[in-house]
């Protein structure tokens, strides 16, 4: 058995490669990989049983030539890293691999931890974080759970066909997600309410397209008064509780802390 792994270099993608047992084919920018060309991903598919599927795009564009690669190589199944609530571009993605023919299985999760790493220069500079709605409470999940959720699926035919909704064991806001970050690297950080046409004016700086800015913006006001789902999924499919964002900051606190 060969698993191909895309985005093997990634938080997700690597913490996949980690965690199989069996023989891994590494597939990213670094490795020479592009998934985006149906060629490189063609020749990445020789003797594979299973892919692991990150599609890092805010859209569907090329991917239908990239599934329909996948479907006529001697893979049977794909594990699809997607996005709880299934927002357009995800949920477009997922319909085209139900439609391949292939055995498949998506991973919906919530918010990422992994995103509070977008605020460690501020907190190593300034200790000072500036985001919009610091009220605003997610069940954000450990990038090691969805790994170790993917691994599963991977491997035992009892997942095929699944839509998981995986998250973290509890609810936590913005404003605690700094102060957790502070108690563990053992400083005093703040964080400071930022006005969102000021942060939708750094994410377009940033190159998000303006219509998924508006989106995100929007859902996450969204979620200050109805939170995503707390589910009980990754103690379910691995047999240990889902790790908690304290858990997850001292996993990271050197991505915090200046060397």
């Amino acid at each position: 058995m060969t698993i191909l792994v895309t985005g093997a270099t990634g938080q997700v993608g690597g913490q996949v490669v980690s965690q199989l047992s069996v023989s891994v084919r590494r597939f990213s920018r670094s490795t020479g990989g592009d998934i985006t060309s149906a060629a490189s991903v063609r020749a990445a598919l020789d003797g594979v049983s299973s892919v692991f599927l990150v599609w890092p795009f805010f859209h569907t564009e090329g991917f239908e030539s990239i599934i329909d690669v996948i479907a006529a190589s001697s893979a049977r199944r794909v594990v699809y890293l997607s996005s709880a609530g299934a927002p357009d571009w995800a949920l477009g993605v997922e319909k085209q691999i139900e439609a391949s023919g292939l055995e498949w299985t998506f991973l919906q999760p919530t918010g990422f931890a992994r995103n509070a790493l977008g605020w460690a220069e501020e907190i190593k500079t300034t200790g000072v974080v500036r985001a919009p709605f610091g009220a605003m409470a997610r069940p954000l999940i450990h990038e090691y759970d969805m790994a170790a959720v993917g691994v599963q699926a991977l491997l035992s035919d009892k997942h095929v066909g699944a839509r998981y909704v995986l998250s973290g064991p509890s609810l936590i806001s913005q404003v605690s997600q700094v102060e957790v970050i502070g108690e563990v690297i053992r400083r005093e950080l703040r964080f400071e309410e930022q006005p969102a046409e000021e942060a939708q004016a750094e994410m377009l700086a940033a190159g998000w397209p303006e219509t998924v800015a508006n989106e995100a913006l929007g859902a996450w006001a969204a979620m200050t008064a109805h939170p995503e789902p707390i589910t009980s999924t990754v103690e379910e499919v691995t047999g240990a509780p889902a790790k908690t964002f304290r858990e997850w900051a001292q996993d990271h606190i050197a991505d915090f802390t200046t060397s």
